[in-house]
């Protein structure tokens, strides 16, 4: 059984060392960018879009809790919204030690039936292409496809 808890100022910091560093890699590989760009826009859109951290409006950051265990086992940021009955995962995260265990999967049925309890009817969310693992537990768990994001990278002239 999974359970969910706020994020604790106190946890933020642990949350951000490996959301960062797992962010700008993703960004450099699908972007283009170097490591090190890729970690500057990473450590700036956190800063944009979470500027109050676990306390930014709008945003809900929570800790995954194996419920036996009471052992902390991943991430989940999302955005919800009331008006039109949606929430939006920005980020999930299963902790290396807890995954290929079923857990990503579990997490997802806890999160849809309270979600939905609440008066939610859907959930979305962005997975990166190269990502097999995540792409797998979504798709598992009932999501499809509804589009796909390209990019083209131009050269300077």
């Amino acid at each position: 059984m999974i359970s969910f808890r706020l994020m604790l100022e106190s946890e933020y910091a642990g949350y951000l060392a490996y959301f960062i560093p797992d962010y700008a890699a993703e960004i450099a590989a699908n972007y283009g960018l170097s490591g090190a760009d890729a970690l500057a826009h990473a450590t700036g859109e956190i800063a944009e879009n979470l500027p109050l951290g676990v306390d930014t409006p709008g945003n809900v950051l929570l800790c995954l809790i194996d419920s036996e265990s009471a052992e902390h086992i991943g991430y989940l940021w999302y955005q919800p919204d009331a008006k039109g009955r949606s929430a939006f995962i920005s980020d999930f995260h299963i902790l290396p030690d807890h995954q290929g265990k079923g857990l990503g999967k579990l997490a997802m049925a806890t999160l849809e039936a309270e979600l939905s309890a609440k008066g939610f009817e859907q959930i979305k969310l962005r997975v990166a292409e190269d990502n097999r693992r995540a792409r797998h537990v979504y798709e598992a768990t009932g999501f499809r496809v509804t589009g796909t994001n390209m990019s083209k990278t131009l050269k300077p002239r």
